[in-house]
């Protein structure tokens, strides 16, 4: 039995739409989100993702990625971009990946990921039966979460929940 999703158990909330040019809800993540260390040679750059759908009262985004099925008890957070201006509905391609972050929305802010990095960081499954990766998109009731960029994807997870208005997500898979 697979682990659950990360949002099957947090409150209801509407459905935003979350579209992608670089990855297929159910599909294999492509080499270009793929990690570029542990033993992976992919080229670890975050997915262009856009959305539409959010709600009135909107006033910010969040966008995460998470693998459910990582052997670690409490799964593996690979990117955590918070204070995302509502302004913004599409991030492109290697956005969320330095140094640069060409792309990356002014006041937008990325948490450390479970790498130890504050950026984006592909798949690196051990070998086995493939992972899934939820990136989700979250439409934010407040502009700002409030949460200094050196904290725990669990605490910035915490305030986003705690201020989440809609959400959606794409849950490509990766195997080795």
């Amino acid at each position: 039995m697979p682990a659950p999703l990360p949002h099957e158990h947090l409150p209801s909330v509407p459905a935003l739409q979350v579209r992608s040019d670089d990855i297929t809800d159910g599909e294999r993540l492509g080499d270009l989100h793929v990690f570029n260390d542990w033993g992976m040679t992919g080229q670890n750059l975050s997915p262009a993702l856009s959305w539409s759908g959010a709600p009135a009262g909107t006033r910010g985004y969040a966008v995460t990625c998470y693998d459910p099925d990582a052997p670690t008890g409490s799964g593996f957070w690979h990117w955590v971009l918070y204070d995302i201006p509502a302004s913004v509905t599409e991030l492109p391609t290697g956005a969320g990946t330095g140094p640069e972050f060409k792309g990356l929305p002014q006041g937008a802010k990325h948490a450390r990921n479970d790498y130890g990095a504050k950026e984006y960081g592909g798949a690196a499954p051990p070998p086995g039966d493939p992972h899934r990766y939820v990136y989700t998109v979250h439409a934010l009731g407040v502009e700002s979460l409030g949460v200094d960029t050196d904290a725990s994807p669990a605490v910035v997870g915490f305030n986003i929940t705690a201020n989440t208005l809609a959400r959606g997500h794409i849950v490509p898979h990766f195997g080795v």
